[in-house]
């Protein structure tokens, strides 16, 4: 037998792989893998086979095992710690993934556990690919103690660092509680599955210890709280496995990262389709409500549309969708919804998606019809100067397209939150029926012919006589254009059309912000 001959791998090599390769791939047991589809979950491996396309997944470390000891570790070094991570292709395109394995020592995470999370998180930053983190873990191994708490560490500097250069999802589908709570919420979507995930930095036992406040997992930090109170979940989901195909169908609207673009798709629709619809949709009267999601419904490709956030900050609609196969965002009033004002949910709301689509180079549609921002005590105490001026400064820093359209309504400091030509918008339209004023004509009415309508023998005949002189002469749907804040007034019904039209004329689109470090936006 030759040196070479002896250097190569036997059968006994080859068969001795394929059995640890079987080890690692069946995991602790069918025992283990039953209990968890008797919580209502799937295994880790189950959800990343949802996830990626059929045979793309390549898992790295599978070998992997920790070298604690003391606590009984020593005896239990299972193979993965309790972490899969890999990476595959979703829709055709590299996705990275890390999925914790709650068979495993619950999914709890340990230095090794954390070190290959650690490694993915590089792998997916230096290739430029999106990161999907399927979360399903009980926090810190205690038995590991301060290596643990170090490990989440890693991982928060991570999310950090890749923030705004490759989309982070994040998938909860178990408990995340303590510290581990802070990566999601670092990352750009949370996605949550009803009755099994939940998150929280402390419990219901210590909230009751401290506060006296009694409250279930779900009531405390249940994917319901998070998608409609809280606003720490994007997307709440029946079951794991539409949770993970809107996971995929999100992928298919983001670029791979910062450098990169959307990817296109041919729509059916044709560009130049009319929007004669819109015309019934959105009634004259400013006062009527009407919902907007409707129009959105009537603007985009095949009424096809994402919205992010669809049960928080109702107010206020954030989605991504289509205009001729480009992906764009689009951010509306809802009218139905406490009148389409702005508060201090809404103004976060769409200041952190503005923020996402200037990250990844979305194209941003803004349709207003705002009477402005929300009054009251406790809007003021809480800070609504803060929380709007985000919005703003979200605006006035983005680089990417930008395109407003004011259907009906657009008053004081909420229109020129809302992406006004005076903040940086690349093009503004108006319909014929819009309104721009600092306020409604009855509101400055009052103020302005304070004094003659109280001098007036018909106080009220007074009023509704200098309320119609204020529209005819400041608020008619023509006063902003012969101004030059609006670039023109359209057609309802050929709106699609001139949004399509603009969005190719500003593709090619370049800007710069100042030098420097970084801005400081409001907080």
């Amino acid at each position: 037998m030759t040196i070479m001959e002896e250097r190569r791998p036997t059968a006994t090599h080859v068969e001795e792989l394929a059995r640890l390769k079987r080890q690692v791939h069946e995991g602790p047991g069918e025992r283990a893998t039953s209990a968890q589809h008797a919580r209502g979950k799937l295994t880790a491996r189950e959800r990343i086979q949802l996830l990626m396309d059929e045979g793309t997944f390549s898992e790295v470390e599978p070998l992997r095992r920790h070298r604690a000891t003391g606590f009984g570790l020593e005896a239990n070094r299972p193979y993965t710690d309790g972490v899969i991570t890999g990476w595959g292709t979703v829709h055709g395109r590299t996705v990275f993934v890390y999925a914790h394995d709650f068979r495993i020592f619950g999914g709890s995470l340990g230095e090794a556990h954390a070190t290959k999370i650690h490694k993915i998180m590089d792998m997916a930053i230096t290739a430029g690919a999106p990161l999907v983190s399927l979360n399903d873990g009980a926090g810190a191994r205690i038995q590991e103690g301060v290596s643990a708490l170090a490990g989440y560490g890693g991982i928060f500097q991570r999310n950090t660092r890749a923030s705004g250069v490759i989309p982070q999802i994040s998938v909860m589908l178990g408990p995340c509680a303590g510290g581990a709570a802070y990566s999601p919420a670092l990352t750009d979507f949370v996605f949550m599955v009803r009755e099994t995930s939940q998150m929280f930095i402390t419990g219901p036992d210590v909230v009751k210890a401290v506060t006296g406040e009694e409250i279930t997992q779900n009531g405390l930090g249940g994917a319901d709280v998070h998608a409609e109170t809280s606003g720490v979940a994007h997307f709440a989901y029946d079951d794991e496995e539409t949770c993970i195909a809107e996971v995929r169908y999100l992928l298919s609207m983001l670029p791979q990262n910062n450098r990169d673009v959307p990817p296109r798709v041919d729509p059916d629709d044709r560009a130049d389709r009319r929007t004669d619809a819109v015309l019934d949709l959105v009634p004259v009267d400013g006062n009527r409500p009407y919902d907007m999601t409707k129009v959105i419904g009537e603007l985009v490709d095949d009424g096809d549309y994402l919205e992010i956030h669809e049960r928080w900050a109702r107010n206020i609609i954030c989605a991504l969708a289509r205009l001729d196969g480009q992906v764009v965002g689009i951010v509306a009033n809802q009218p139905q919804s406490m009148a389409g004002v702005l508060d201090i949910a809404a103004s976060e709301k769409a200041a952190r998606f503005v923020q996402l689509c200037d990250a990844f180079s979305i194209p941003l549609v803004t349709l207003l019809d705002v009477p402005g921002f929300l009054p009251g005590v406790d809007q003021e105490h809480g800070g609504v100067i803060r929380h709007g001026a985000k919005l703003l400064y979200a605006y006035c820093n983005a680089t990417v397209p930008r395109i407003s359209l004011i259907l009906r309504k657009a008053y004081g400091g909420a229109y020129i939150v809302m992406d006004s030509q005076s903040i940086g918008a690349d093009l503004t339209y108006a319909w014929p029926t819009n309104e721009i004023a600092v306020m409604g004509a009855e509101g400055a009415a009052n103020v302005v012919f304070r004094r003659q309508i109280a001098a007036a023998d018909d106080p009220e005949a007074m009023r509704a006589r200098l309320v119609k002189e204020y529209k005819a002469e400041l608020m008619h749907p023509y006063y902003a254009a012969e101004r030059g804040l609006v670039d023109d007034v359209i057609d309802p019904a050929e709106t699609r059309t001139v949004l399509i039209r603009s969005l190719a004329m500003l593709r090619t689109k370049h800007a710069e912000l100042p030098s420097r470090k970084h801005g400081n936006p409001p907080q």
